[in-house]
């Protein structure tokens, strides 16, 4: 019985200070939530600061490539409701229930728009995937030899087909996901 108690084994240590750094990081992301514009501007900074070291270096366009398809699936999430029109209004012609799409007219009921991915995580997951390109950047591995101007002519190829094909989508099930350009009503006279 010569063997550690289990609270003083090296793996607890380990899992006790993963832990408490787990919850001071919490603790910081719950002190930003409030600051959107702060958090915005800071990752903005990230990301030039990163694009300053894809130029400098002159390499790592693969990492780049791979930051920018990230962030545009993250940007179509942002963009998209929660729960989407199309597929709701083909299950229910399969059910034989033609009345589950979006409100058209003033007698339907509300349903606010609520997105697939929320703002706090599309900012927390762009800056992360931000700061891994950047520290990707330091390493050779990571520096494939590619023809940069392919990479950027398939990107912006890929930006404009899907960047359509969402807009279509929202003019097509009559939503917007901004709330700026939405009418404003007062809360005394209901209008």
């Amino acid at each position: 019985m010569d063997a550690p108690e289990p609270e003083n084994t090296p793996f607890a240590a380990v899992s006790a200070q993963t832990s408490k750094l787990g919850r001071m990081y919490q603790s910081y992301l719950d002190k930003s939530t409030p600051y959107t514009t702060y958090r915005w501007i800071s990752t903005a900074v990230l990301l030039a600061l990163f694009f300053v070291r894809i130029v400098v270096a002159q390499g790592w366009y693969i990492v780049c490539y791979s930051l920018g398809i990230y962030l545009l699936n993250l940007f179509l999430a942002f963009l998209q409701p929660k729960i989407d029109p199309s597929l709701t209004q083909d299950e229910g012609l399969e059910d034989g229930d033609a009345g589950s799409s979006l409100p058209t007219k003033k007698d339907e009921e509300f349903r606010p728009f609520i997105r697939r991915l929320p703002e706090f995580k599309f900012w927390h997951s762009a800056t992360r995937a931000i700061a891994i390109s950047f520290f990707c950047t330091w390493f050779g591995i990571f520096n494939v030899p590619v023809f940069w101007p392919v990479l950027v002519v398939y990107f912006l190829i890929l930006f404009s087909l899907t960047m359509r094909r969402q807009i279509q989508h929202m003019i097509k099930y009559r939503y917007v996901p901004f709330s700026f350009g939405k009418a404003k009503y007062n809360q005394r006279s209901g209008h």
